[in-house]
């Protein structure tokens, strides 16, 4: 087998969450690139039908599927769509999560809670449904990638929660590889700053954009392709070799590039 043959997903099945733009959707896309048909799930329809026909342009099949996914018992049942759809499921990408950034003393139980929800336990509420079609894939090469962030395993002012959430993934992550290995691999992203609807306001702001170029090593912000094909690599054999581990596919950043300027408590 050759190096680029390594890459392939050829007639592979996999579950992206969070489909309908940016990482979501750019990933859903490389997958069927690669050659595996593709189930897609975010709230709306329409950018999940622009997305299905990218994805049938590359030649493979999509599945689409409107809902909200922080109903864990609609996002649990991905898995099930995927194996009645297409006979098999071998891939799951953790993408769906986020949460706005917040002071500490506007961060509340229920926020945090919230914040949790949303970024793990929606991840594993997919997965856990997933392993029992996953086992039943012939080739051995079932994965998981989860969509974590940089403020995961950095420090930053308004990031309480969501921080708090992704690096709870990012060891969800590193927990499962454990518990599902060796028959599937589960591995994870920490994604740095990428140009996708949560950073849009940055787009049309040069001075922010430019602070955030300045931080990163690479000089630019990320694209949603960027990631695309890191998770590429971890679900083919390619990455055959990789579980547990946490790519940073962050430019080199080793902390945050976007100051929200809150002011010191008390203050």
């Amino acid at each position: 087998m050759s190096i680029l043959e390594r890459f392939r997903l050829t007639d592979h099945v996999a579950v992206v969450t969070g489909a309908g733009r940016g990482i979501g959707a750019a990933t859903a896309v490389a997958l069927a690139e690669a050659g595996a048909d593709v189930v897609i799930a975010s709230r709306t329809e329409r950018q999940l039908r622009e997305v299905a026909e990218k994805v049938e342009a590359a030649g493979r099949r999509a599945l689409v599927v409107p809902a909200d996914l922080a109903d864990t018992a609609a996002t649990a049942g991905l898995a099930e769509q995927a194996y009645e759809e297409f006979g098999r499921l071998d891939i799951v990408v953790n993408n769906v999560g986020g949460t706005i950034p917040n002071t500490f003393l506007d961060t509340d139980e229920a926020y945090l809670e919230e914040a949790f929800h949303f970024n793990v336990t929606t991840a594993h509420a997919l997965t856990r449904a997933a392993v029992p079609y996953m086992v039943k894939s012939p080739d051995g090469q079932q994965s998981v990638v989860s969509i974590s962030s940089m403020m995961g395993r950095t420090a930053g002012r308004g990031y309480l929660a969501y921080g708090t959430a992704k690096a709870a993934l990012a060891h969800w992550t590193r927990l499962a590889a454990t518990d599902l290995a060796p028959r599937i691999r589960v591995n994870g992203i920490f994604v740095g700053s990428v140009l996708t609807s949560a950073l849009e306001f940055v787009a049309g702001d040069e001075t922010m954009r430019g602070e955030i170029e300045a931080k990163t090593p690479l000089g630019r912000i990320g694209e949603a392709e960027d990631i695309a094909a890191a998770a590429v690599y971890l679900t083919s054999r390619a990455g055959q070799f990789v579980t547990g581990k946490l790519l940073e596919v962050d430019g080199g950043t080793e902390a945050p590039t976007l100051d929200l300027k809150l002011p010191d408590v008390g203050a």
